[in-house]
């Protein structure tokens, strides 16, 4: 019997987040510099007549009613968009945790957009799959090819694939789920560093330009959960920590090292004086298999 279909939802980082202003709708304006991490969900796709999921990992029990998870939120907006779309049964692993500012969701919808396109023969650059995208979540699009990019608007206007090297790090997250609307509702409107261009390709520069960035949000996630002020404590005094800031809207926060040897050694010591805390060793940058 052959391998389901199978796609791996890495989870995206924020390496850099200005919030440039509130537009009419509600919705604010934003210039990020994202890239992936090598941990993912992991989603496969059984074809057939009858559409579902099916959740295990650790993190399914945080994940919310299935029938309102964002992987079949994509299989009915790309069925509007073409109909006569073939689903099936997806399963998703869920490694990544939940409402934890590094997209899990809205790569689990990108990954599920890929098996349709697979299952269905749609061309990936089909521009239907991009347009369900925007309507299933704001980061959903860049976690379409899962490529760095500087990310603009409110998620919709994507630069060309950047050439980033992958950066040794380690992920944290306290276990706490920080709502994205909480998070701007604390957000007081402040602007950090000047606007992204020209982002370097060799790790020194970028981690200088990193350094004159920052994650604008990050003041009013720690007034939501101080607990963000903790990790990033723990993560600039790690040995080997050359930069530490927070993903998104919280509470993941990562640190870059300068070896995989550093990031390992840091994520073993954390994981072991902070039992409740979720920490991963990983490379940032450009993920496997998306160069």
């Amino acid at each position: 019997m052959s391998a389901l279909p199978s796609e791996k939802a890495f989870a995206k980082i924020n390496l850099t987040l200005r919030v440039l202003g509130r537009r009419a709708d509600g919705y604010h304006e934003l210039e990020s510099l994202v890239a992936f991490a090598d941990v993912a969900d992991a989603l496969t796709l059984e074809p057939g007549s009858t559409d579902g999921l099916e959740m295990s990992g650790p993190f399914a029990g945080k994940s919310g009613p299935v029938d309102d998870n964002l992987v079949l939120k994509s299989l009915v907006e790309l069925r509007r968009r073409i109909p006569g779309l073939k689903g099936g049964r997806f399963r998703l692993e869920k490694n990544l945790p939940v409402a934890a500012g590094i997209g899990g969701g809205s790569a689990d919808a990108a990954a599920a957009l890929r098996l349709l396109a697979r299952a269905n023969g749609i061309a990936l650059d089909d521009s239907h799959l991009m347009t369900a995208a925007q309507s299933v979540g704001a980061d959903v699009p860049v976690c379409l090819d899962s490529r760095p990019r500087i990310m603009r608007g409110i998620g919709e206007v994507l630069s060309p694939p950047l050439d980033l090297p992958p950066i040794p790090a380690i992920l944290v997250n306290p276990g706490v789920a920080l709502a994205t609307r909480e998070v701007f509702g604390k957000f007081k409107g402040a602007q950090s560093g000047p606007s992204l261009a020209g982002v370097p390709t060799k790790t020194g520069p970028l981690i200088e330009l990193l350094k004159q960035q920052d994650n604008d949000l990050t003041v009013a996630a720690t007034a939501c959960s101080p607990a963000v002020g903790e990790v990033l404590a723990a993560l600039r005094s790690a040995p080997g920590s050359v930069l530490a800031r927070m993903s998104g809207s919280g509470a993941t926060c990562f640190a870059l090292f300068g070896s995989r040897q550093e990031a390992a050694a840091a994520a073993q010591r954390l994981a072991g004086e902070r039992k409740n805390w979720w920490v991963q060793a990983a490379a940032i940058g450009a993920v496997p298999g998306k160069t």
